[in-house]
């Protein structure tokens, strides 16, 4: 029915410079996205492959196959097809890591800067300082991601890209389109938020 509703799935089998982090993704139905999505992520995943040859670029949550306005929980958005999120880059000691993610899932393991943000209820913006040990040791991949940062907010399909403010500052991501997405959303140091231009 996804077509329907003017969504696709991105694909686990997929074996290219746009992936699906994991099947968990794929099993729960959460990577349909619209074709003008998908586009501007392929696009996006291409250049940033062009500028550091071998990059892999992971997506997280898309959307549910249908019906708009049904939010993809914990989300407080992803109900239409037009937003995604894409896992960061990282690297260790020998250099980068292709389709390697800190935490198992790609989400919740967070760049540590400062925040204006204080802790309120109720909100998704959640610490998880407990699991933050747990995650593998790897460092960030800056370049790569303020590649994929500046593909995106160049891109006119894009409305939004959203990242916590001490990481656009590290990066120097200084595009309109680069943005906060506030103190009472999910925090977006463990990856980047993309969504469509409104049409």
């Amino acid at each position: 029915m996804a077509p329907a509703f003017g969504r696709r799935a991105l694909s686990c089998l997929e074996d290219g410079t746009l992936q699906v982090q994991g099947w968990l993704y794929c099993t729960l139905n959460r990577t349909y996205v619209t074709a003008e999505m998908e586009g501007a992520l392929r696009d996006a995943a291409a250049a940033v492959a062009a500028r550091h040859p071998g990059t892999v670029t992971l997506v997280l949550d898309g959307s549910f196959p249908f019906i708009d306005g049904f939010p993809l929980l914990p989300h407080l958005s992803h109900d239409d097809g037009q937003k995604a999120d894409i896992a960061f880059y990282y690297r260790n000691a020998d250099g980068y890591l292709p389709g390697a993610t800190r935490s198992p899932i790609g989400y919740f393991a967070f760049e540590d800067g400062p925040t204006a943000c204080r802790p309120a209820w109720p909100t998704p913006r959640w610490d998880l300082a407990a699991l933050q040990p747990l995650w593998r040791d790897y460092a960030l991949d800056e370049p790569r991601l303020a590649a994929l940062v500046a593909a995106l907010a160049g891109d006119g399909r894009i409305g939004k890209v959203l990242i916590e403010p001490h990481l656009a500052q590290r990066l120097s991501l200084t595009a309109p389109k680069v943005r906060f997405q506030g103190c009472r959303a999910a925090r977006h140091d463990d990856h980047i938020h993309v969504q469509l231009a409104p049409r």
